[in-house]
């Protein structure tokens, strides 16, 4: 497995590979914030195809719970291993363990994550890889579908950091 930064020839194959929700790219978004500079986005790829893609988000978790608790510090955002066989297998790990290596190169002395509560099999993961919990908050989101409409989701998470050495 191989772990790239994405670039603007990736994000038509990941909306193939690994589609959105809606009728915008999750993708593209991503690959948008990365060229602004205020994050990385990550893509696993194995045999030549995306399997998996993880945001780092430089300036942090959207929550003001969880940036009043722990200010400066950049959220692994949008983990996901694809297709769901492929799980349990390393890739989500190696996506962790490059974007805490992106942030020592930056200087971070940690870095965080949103896990959602109803996500066990992800919160032992982080767990096994070092990330403690930090708070509880609300996180939420939206997407519009193929028909133009809006869905706003919301979801109960906790919020766990790494102390980078």
């Amino acid at each position: 497995m191989e772990i790239t930064v994405c670039r603007a020839a990736d994000v038509p194959l990941l909306d193939r590979c690994i589609g959105s929700m809606g009728a915008t790219s999750f993708h593209a978004r991503r690959f948008d914030r990365q060229e602004r500079g205020t994050s990385t986005y990550l893509l696993g790829w194995l045999d030549g195809r995306p399997v998996g893609h993880a945001e780092l988000r430089w300036d942090g978790c959207d929550d003001t719970v969880v940036r009043t608790a722990r200010p400066g510090c950049p959220e692994i955002n949008a983990l996901t291993v694809w297709p769901e066989r492929l799980r349990s297998r390393g890739i989500g790990s190696a996506l962790v363990r490059a974007a805490e290596e992106l942030a020592r190169q930056q200087g971070r002395t940690a870095i965080g994550l949103g896990v959602a509560d109803d996500n066990p099999r992800a919160a032992a993961l982080y767990a096994r890889l070092g990330y403690l919990p930090l708070a509880a908050y609300v996180g939420r989101w939206s997407y519009e579908d193929r028909d133009g409409l809006t869905h706003e989701c919301v979801e109960e998470l906790t919020f766990l950091v790494k102390e980078l050495a």
